[in-house]
């Protein structure tokens, strides 16, 4: 089969971002006791469907192209600028929607009557254990579909 379906690099990393999106459902509702079907599709949560996802394609061109080739250079630093992006820009912003949404729940006494609130998303962003469990899913979701 040619063309994008026969694409076993692609197809492994969108396998290797929807495990973790399914993993991610199932740990919330490990910790948390209920479950979240927000979290089949939300972001940030463990692990990070981002780092699965450019880790399965990372690590999928370097088993097919070799590990010294270009390709595999320019998916790697791929890579590891969402799992930077994931743990930094992310997470902060992340953590900003948590504390506007506390402070517009302590104040909203203080606003206009007309003013409503709207619960900014807080899962945004991810730990470093987060981005960690992702890269580690995406290089085992490689080897299996490809090495």
């Amino acid at each position: 089969m040619g063309g994008i379906l026969g694409n076993r690099i692609l197809l492994t990393a969108i396998v290797a971002d929807a495990t973790a999106q399914a993993l991610k459902a199932v740990v919330y509702l490990l910790i948390e006791r209920k479950w979240c079907p927000e979290r089949l599709f939300g972001s940030g949560g463990m692990p990070s469907s981002h780092s699965a996802l450019v880790s399965a394609l990372a690590a999928g061109v370097g088993i097919r192209e070799g590990f010294g080739s270009t390709l595999f250079a320019v998916s790697a630093v791929f890579a590891l600028v969402v799992m930077y992006d994931a743990t930094g820009v992310r997470r902060s912003a992340g953590r900003q929607a948590h504390v506007l949404n506390d402070l517009i729940l302590r104040l909203g006494h203080v606003l206009e009557e007309g003013f409503e609130h709207r619960a900014l998303k807080t899962f945004l962003g991810h730990s470093y254990p987060q981005v960690l469990a992702g890269l580690l899913l995406g290089i085992a979701a490689a080897w299996i579909s490809l090495g």
